[in-house]
């Protein structure tokens, strides 16, 4: 699959014969890697063996080693975890830091495959990164570019998002055009690039369009991904006690030393994504409605006015109840927050209680948010909630023994203790600023023990004054605590 390159004197003319660059005959270009490991993983042994060979021991050396800033890397011990996984597995979770190079590991393992058997003779390796065609041809190019220092005469086949290797075809998708995988027969590697960044209707589709492919010709599937948002399809998979992905977790600190500079990492640690990005935890990206300023500022509250050391007043408070009831497949969120003033006199609003409930049943439901009934004081407990779903308003209306011939255009905290709200025609825009007011005038506190819910304040994204629930984790904790901040006001 090869077009006509010049011949080998021509080659030997332009010092392609040196320590530098691999001893090429007249025979087809690539087959100087027929039989080579890919990397040599005993360092005494590799050192001998590149002696011997004159840098012809291993794909890597021949080919060229890996190039990051300008500065050459050798492949690093924690890159075998990677080559264990894939060759001893057919299905693998990789979980990484950004910049740790497992990407361009993959794109070299992948060419080591092809080149060093026939192993991959007449078959095809699908890729799947990134949501335009302009991002998937850059994959394309980064394994085309393999070539271009070794062997600068090589011309590869290739078409946009297609390349032709040897005698195999490599085709890379934008997750827009994902279901097309569908329409092929097989296929020996599919790797998925940054897969935890998709959306989520484009995630559900992923593993159901990929899976039969192991079925109908042996392939290997390769998930890589720096973490995201909770509950994506990464920490889906992570948590599965029942699935059949080797799952392999580098973080930044396997880095240390080797691909990351250790002072540079230590800026980085300033960084409010670093624990997303490096420490791989499922926080989402850092959102455009709150700065980290702002968050801290709750959480210093939050510290200073914990119930441990100003216990709730029972009596002598109002406490608010926010509910985000689930639909389908969503959580139910509820916080609770109380009203008090510090010692010097000023009005804060606290966060007392915060769950986040999984596909609950709406009773439990309705009986957790008695029992806050019971426990902070009775007549002087308010709920707020979404009012879009009328049989959760009515179950806890019966619970209280409310009229359920309601409204959200009338509702008043003087003939009810469950307000439904209405989020749309600008209620959710005019929520969402009552909640920013709060939070940039300093008068929420929120204690850390509440991480879900600062997390969503953390990656709150709005477009044109709407959230974006896409793009926020734990949406479900945002908005009920916007619900319960209705009972309040800023003079």
């Amino acid at each position: 699959m090869l077009k006509p390159h010049k011949l080998a004197n021509d080659l030997l003319r332009l010092g392609i014969n040196d320590t530098n660059n691999p001893i090429l005959d007249n025979r087809n270009q690539l087959d100087i890697f027929l039989g080579k490991p890919f990397w040599i993983w005993d360092q005494d042994k590799h050192n001998e063996q590149f002696l011997k060979t004159v840098g012809q021991c291993c794909f890597n050396h021949i080919i060229g080693k890996p190039v990051k800033n300008n500065k050459e890397y050798p492949i690093f011990d924690y890159q075998e975890l990677i080559y264990n996984a894939i060759e001893n597995n057919y299905n693998i979770w990789i979980l990484k830091a950004r910049g740790i190079g497992v990407t361009t590991f993959l794109i070299r393992y992948l060419a080591w495959k092809i080149l060093s058997s026939s192993e991959l003779d007449n078959k095809s390796i699908f890729i799947i990164s990134g949501t335009r065609e302009e991002h998937a041809n850059y994959i394309k190019e980064k394994l085309q570019e393999l070539f271009d220092k070794r062997f600068p005469l090589l011309r590869l086949e290739s078409k946009y998002t297609e390349l032709w290797l040897k005698n195999t075809w490599i085709k890379v998708f934008p997750t827009r055009t994902i279901k097309d995988i569908r329409g092929y027969f097989e296929a020996s590697y599919i790797f998925v690039d940054e897969s935890d960044f998709y959306d989520e209707s484009i995630q559900d589709e992923l593993l159901t369009t990929i899976s039969p492919y192991e079925e109908k010709s042996n392939c290997k599937i390769i998930l890589c991904s720096t973490p995201n948002r909770p509950n994506g399809l990464m920490q889906r998979i992570e948590q599965d006690p029942n699935s059949k992905y080797c799952k392999l977790k580098l973080d930044y600190t396997y880095g240390l030393d080797k691909i990351y500079d250790r002072a540079e990492i230590e800026k980085k640690k300033l960084d409010p994504e670093f624990e997303r990005e490096y420490n791989l935890k499922y926080l989402g990206k850092v959102g455009n409605v709150f700065t980290p300023s702002q968050i801290d500022q709750c959480i210093q509250l939050g510290n200073e006015l914990t119930v441990d050391k100003i216990p709730v007043s029972l009596q002598h408070t109002i406490k608010s109840v926010g509910i985000d009831p689930g639909v389908s497949s969503s959580s139910t969120g509820i916080v609770v927050t109380e009203h008090i003033k510090t010692d010097e006199g000023e009005d804060k609003i606290r966060v007392i209680d915060c769950h986040l409930i999984d596909k609950g049943d709406p009773n439990e439901i309705v009986n957790l948010c008695w029992d806050i009934w019971k426990k902070y004081g009775y007549m002087n407990v308010i709920y707020y909630i979404d009012g879009s779903n009328r049989a959760m308003v009515n179950l806890l209306k019966i619970r209280w023994d409310e009229s359920l011939d309601w409204d959200t255009s009338d509702v008043s905290t003087d003939t009810m203790h469950i307000l439904p709200i209405n989020f749309g025609n600008k209620g959710g825009e005019n929520m969402l600023s009552h909640l920013h007011a709060f939070i940039s005038k300093g008068y929420l506190a929120i204690d850390p023990k509440y991480d879900k819910l600062l997390t969503s304040l953390r990656t709150a994204y709005a477009k044109e004054l709407s959230l974006d629930k896409e793009q926020t984790s734990y949406d479900d904790l945002i908005d009920s605590l916007q619900l319960a901040l209705k009972a309040y006001e800023i003079k």
